[in-house]
């Protein structure tokens, strides 16, 4: 496998973002050694709280996340998807499957030997992160679940359609551009300019390009199986969960449902539709995804605000 590693001087002065790297190495089943990159910020000794990005973004997705969940105490962790970030990037799209990443995060969850955690997961931050509760119960105390979901081969929306037919068309993917399309807020210059850093030309894109065909959302897919299994798993998850959808997501609207029907512990919750929610919620409702994620932990673990 040939591995690709965006150079660091890309990530010189980005905005807002002034967090210390963490790096832990993995290794393929091929014997390829994959280095992922991580953001560790706040009291070691705390429950984390584990961030997980989507396509086509990173952790720079959580830049305002991080300071505010750990002034109120929290220790937070946001890794960067191999593919993605500074996380390392292999070169091929065929290296790129659902079932690695899986395998992938699973590794470096187990490495890290993190536990008590608060997930928050949105896009393929929940198609993995919820992989990873399905394999990993006892690590996880709660979650919450945002403009994502768990599909297993029934279908897709038109939003999703769109979607995939841009991505794999168009022949410049920029990734600022895309995520600034998917926000409501209109992002700034700065911050189009972070997400374009992590890749200096196409070839670094590879994993971006390929992640929307593997979404499995026709019978033939492969994972339809493994999510399947998954979704038996977290049919008997009664720890909390929170879904909070943003209103104005054209892709995961109404995916909230399934969750709230079919996870015990997302029975009672206070779930959020968020106004004004595009589908890089983590952009339009920095603020109130905080609050949402603090007072879950506060609510369950009886420790006042």
């Amino acid at each position: 496998m040939q591995v690709l590693r965006t150079p660091d001087e890309r990530f010189a002065d980005l905005a807002d973002y002034p967090f210390e790297p963490h790096y832990l190495t993995v290794t393929d089943a091929d014997g390829t050694d994959l280095r992922i990159h991580y953001l560790d910020e706040g009291p070691r000794d705390a429950a984390p709280i584990l961030l997980m990005h989507g396509e086509p973004s990173w952790s720079y997705l959580y830049r305002k996340f991080v300071p505010d969940l750990v002034a109120r105490g929290h220790r937070v962790i946001a890794p960067d998807l191999i593919g993605f970030g500074k996380s390392d990037k292999p070169a091929t799209r065929d290296d790129y499957t659902y079932e690695r990443h899986v395998a992938w995060m699973s590794d470096w969850l187990t490495a890290l030997d993190l536990t008590g955690i608060t997930l928050f997961c949105q896009d393929w931050g929940g198609l993995i992160g919820l992989r990873l509760v399905a394999a990993f119960p006892d690590r996880f105390a709660r979650l919450v679940v945002s403009n994502t979901g768990l599909p297993v081969g029934t279908g897709f929306s038109a939003g999703f359609e769109t979607w995939l037919m841009f991505s794999q068309n168009v022949p410049l993917f920029a990734t600022g551009a895309i995520i600034d399309g998917g926000t409501v807020r209109e992002l700034g210059g700065a911050e189009i300019a972070a997400y374009d850093a992590p890749y200096p030309d196409e070839t670094y894109k590879e994993g971006a390009r390929q992640f929307p065909k593997l979404v499995p959302v026709t019978p033939g897919h492969p994972s339809v199986a493994e999510n399947l299994a998954a979704w038996k798993e977290l049919e008997s998850f009664d720890r909390p969960v929170l879904t909070a959808f943003g209103d104005a997501d054209p892709i995961t609207r109404g995916g909230e449902k399934a969750f709230i029907d079919r996870i015990p512990g997302a029975r009672g919750q206070p779930h959020r539709i968020i106004a004004g929610g595009g589908h890089f919620i983590q952009e339009d409702a920095p603020e109130e995804l905080c609050d949402l994620i603090d007072d879950l932990i506060r609510a369950d673990t009886g420790v006042p605000a």
